[in-house]
């Protein structure tokens, strides 16, 4: 494992151990909670900022909710299922929020491990909630992919009866697994970490006419890296017929290993290509605050997505494909969204947002009012303690 995840894992555990006292209302203290993960990303996690970002909007609401991390890949499971009972003992009568994706509880997607980690915190009389960043089991059509997609279904069937609440990122009506009456259920979407701009007055009135600039923001890596590859290069071909100066901005993860592939694709076509791999948020920020459209090829846009939140907190239009997860609020913010895999009508939907600056504008005010009304984080925080509570 990276030398450097091992000491954040190490240091996140050491102040775990500090922070994580027993919880008490009688002594004058606001109520606690504690963000459970199984597993830390690197170079970035998504979900490592999604907990630091709405303990911070909670602690604004008078919630403290502490991180905690199981140590599973450096100790292994046993020890981590050790770690576990001794630092739950502090947690009794507090809101657990386990986070849920596939592989932070399996490498291969098989999370069957994390009942075990439910079964612990049950023995130990927390509150207990499972966030479901992953609320759709993974796709594909291979053996090992229905039998993965069988056992993640099945866990999160028994994470919700086993719970007290279940969170989910996309809206219940879009969760096939969920039961009729599913009263333990609640959707809350995700917020942006790149928390919106410092200066709205950047975007008033129309963009100026010239050069568009595309952002994408992630491409998937492995087998699935030929098909978006392939459907950026067809899309940005399309428009850059309709608009004489085009270039492209792929940030993220996997920009960088699309990068020859693009350049090929792309090859006199005019349009100027920028892989410009991992970025710190702020230089995300400026990114954004500079183009025109960002275009979402990498699955389907919905609620769940942090790269789509963010270009919403920003007010860049969205434009990519509509699929499963795809609904309120996301549809109601600035996105023009085509059925999944339908490349000729995402180049119209793309040309539309970059040479209609009546269109532009309209999608950006949508952007700013969901940003207030739904992703924003103090909203964000409010949700959870309205579920909570």
């Amino acid at each position: 494992m990276d030398g450097s995840l091992q000491a954040r894992q190490t240091k996140e555990v050491a102040a775990t151990q500090q922070r994580t006292a027993p919880d008490s209302k009688e002594d004058g203290q606001q109520p606690r909670g504690v963000a459970l993960r199984g597993f830390e990303d690197a170079p970035t996690d998504a979900i490592r900022d999604y907990c630091h970002l709405l303990g911070e909007a909670l602690a604004g609401q008078g919630f403290e909710l502490d991180q905690a991390l199981i140590p599973w890949v450096e100790r292994g499971w046993l020890r981590g299922l050790g770690w576990l009972w001794r630092e739950s003992a502090k947690w009794e009568g507090r809101w657990v929020l386990v986070q849920y994706t596939a592989l932070a509880w399996s490498r291969r997607g098989f999370p069957l491990r994390l009942l075990a980690v439910l079964g612990v915190l049950k023995v130990r009389r927390v509150k207990l909630a499972v966030v479901f960043h992953d609320a759709l089991p993974f796709p594909g059509g291979r053996l090992v992919d229905r039998l993965r997609r069988r056992c993640q279904t099945w866990v999160m069937r028994r994470c919700y009866r086993w719970t007290d609440k279940s969170i989910l990122t996309v809206p219940l009506s879009k969760v096939y697994w969920l039961p009729r009456e599913a009263a333990k259920a609640a959707f809350v979407p995700v917020g942006s970490t790149l928390l919106g701009l410092e200066d709205e007055a950047a975007y008033e009135g129309q963009r100026p006419e010239g050069e568009r600039t595309v952002v994408v923001f992630g491409v998937t890596g492995g087998r699935r890296i030929a098909r978006e590859v392939g459907d950026i290069a067809y899309v940005v071909r399309q428009v850059a017929q309709e608009c004489l100066q085009l270039r492209i901005m792929v940030i993220g993860r996997g920009s960088e290993e699309a990068r020859e592939a693009l350049q090929a694709a792309l090859q006199g076509s005019g349009v100027q290509i920028f892989a410009l791999g991992i970025l710190p948020g702020p230089d995300i920020k400026r990114i954004f605050s500079g183009a025109d459209a960002l275009l979402f090829v990498r699955g389907h846009v919905s609620s769940r997505r942090s790269s789509a939140i963010a270009a919403i907190a920003c007010g860049l239009p969205i434009v990519g494909y509509a699929g499963d997860e795809t609904g309120s609020p996301i549809v109601e913010a600035g996105v023009n969204l085509v059925p999944e895999g339908d490349r000729e009508a995402l180049a119209e939907a793309l040309a539309r947002v970059l040479t209609d600056a009546e269109l532009w504008q309209t999608l950006h005010q949508r952007n700013m009012a969901a940003q207030r009304d739904y992703f924003g984080w103090d909203r964000v925080a409010e949700r959870f303690l309205e579920i909570l509570e």
